[in-house]
């Protein structure tokens, strides 16, 4: 086979899971954008819809690191085509059911499909690029991925309008049943030719990391500081924005997507600062950024403006960031045998912390409800108060996680912390 066509068969294995790994943000957002509908079809008040939306970063993060050995075992191709299955399948029983509890299975199942998007991709970015193209290869991976969330926004708030919430669900659980069955028929597995970030992850090494105190710190910042991504912008964002500033779901949708457009641009922004004034000072000032900002505009009643609120949360998607420079923190306390388990242990902890805010946010929306009901009687109206409030975990704890990342920096500049 001649260079060119290797190269070309290189591009299409990587599209592949590429491709999933993009529309499972769509799916990940997708509660975000039909909060009333959901609300109304398994009557629930947000509590219940904050438990409903936790369920997909509980199947998210507690199958990263048996995937990851998955992965290593038997390569992307099969495990790309049950994980676009899985969530196929689970998309449409979601469709259906009026259950709760199979509903709250169903995000459950497309958390635990969806983990295999970028797990799958460095896969074949490792098996299929030489190793100087790998970082480039992400790079890219994630700039083409995050469009998913862009287009998860206001196009697909649209299609919903024109075709209705229910078909639009069921045909994003076909559409990824496809990208199941082309990854199935043209995806091929490659011996590798470098090794992989998974290779050497054993139970041992994990046991090892979470008995460390800087370690568990370093990922409990890493957790309080994902607020403004997985709580805000993955699902209450749209809705307070329609609440606080009167907007249409399609242009909320859109509003919110700078957030991801912001994160397309913030990982080579982060690590060009990290890297002059230092990484958890810069971590640091994310997280005090983020507090600033959400507090900004929660509270001093801001008004809309287009242009502003583009500006304002596209830079909220650059500080989101400062998880680029929390796995280069984890990398700097461990050895290189360990750096496979502390960057799929952070990636963990970090996916739970979306299970954590909506959670919390839906209690809370709950404790501040005003007691209004809609014209069916049933479903609970929300005001402005009510998300101001419950919104406010956001900005604590973001404040909370900067300040641990500045005691885990003393702790390492006196020689405290020692390499794992």
């Amino acid at each position: 086979m001649q260079k060119s066509q290797v190269k070309s068969l290189s591009y299409l294995m990587w599209l592949l899971p590429t491709f999933f790994f993009s529309f499972q943000f769509i799916l990940r957002l997708w509660p975000g954008l039909m909060m009333d509908n959901i609300t109304q079809q398994f009557a629930i008040s947000a509590t219940g819809f904050g438990l409903l939306a936790s369920a997909y970063y509980w199947g998210y993060a507690l199958i990263q690191i048996p995937l990851a050995l998955l992965l290593d075992r038997y390569g992307p191709k099969y495990l790309l085509f049950i994980s676009a299955t899985i969530c196929g399948l689970a998309s449409i029983l979601f469709s259906y059911t009026d259950n709760l509890y199979l509903a709250l299975l169903s995000r459950f199942l497309i958390g635990i499909g969806s983990a295999a998007g970028f797990l799958t991709t460095s896969k074949v970015i490792s098996q299929w690029f030489p190793r100087n193209s790998y970082s480039q290869m992400v790079g890219l991976s994630f700039a083409l991925g995050l469009a998913g969330a862009v287009y998860g926004g206001r196009p697909i708030n649209n299609l919903v309008v024109s075709s209705g919430y229910i078909n639009v669900s069921v045909w994003l659980g076909i559409t990824s049943i496809v990208i199941g069955l082309f990854s199935l028929f043209l995806l091929k597995n490659k011996g590798n030719h470098e090794s992989t970030i998974t290779e050497s992850l054993k139970f041992k090494d994990l046991v090892v990391l979470l008995t460390s105190p800087t370690v568990c710190l370093l990922a409990l910042a890493n957790l309080l500081m994902v607020g403004s991504l997985e709580g805000f912008a993955d699902v209450w964002g749209v809705n307070y924005l329609m609440s606080a500033h009167g907007l249409e779901k399609g242009d909320a949708a859109g509003i919110t997507s700078f957030i991801f457009i912001g994160m397309v641009f913030g990982g080579p922004v982060l690590a060009f600062i990290g890297n002059y004034f230092g990484k958890y000072k810069t971590i640091m000032c994310c997280g005090f950024g983020m507090a600033i900002i959400c507090c900004i505009i929660f509270y001093t009643g801001i008004e809309y403006n287009y242009y502003l609120f583009a500006t304002i949360f596209t830079f909220i998607g650059i500080l989101c960031c400062y998880q680029v420079l929390m796995f280069s923190v984890g990398n700097d306390l461990v050895n290189a045998r360990l750096l496979g388990i502390i960057i799929a242990l952070l990636n963990c902890v970090n996916m739970l912390g979306g299970s954590f805010f909506h959670s919390i946010i839906g209690k809370l929306m709950d404790v501040f409800w005003l007691g209004e009901f809609g014209s069916d009687g049933t479903t609970r109206l929300y005001e402005v108060v009510n998300y101001s409030y419950a919104l406010s975990i956001i900005p604590a704890c973001s404040l909370i996680g900067a300040l641990l990342v500045w005691y885990v920096e003393c702790k390492y500049k006196k020689g405290i912390i020692l390499k794992i």
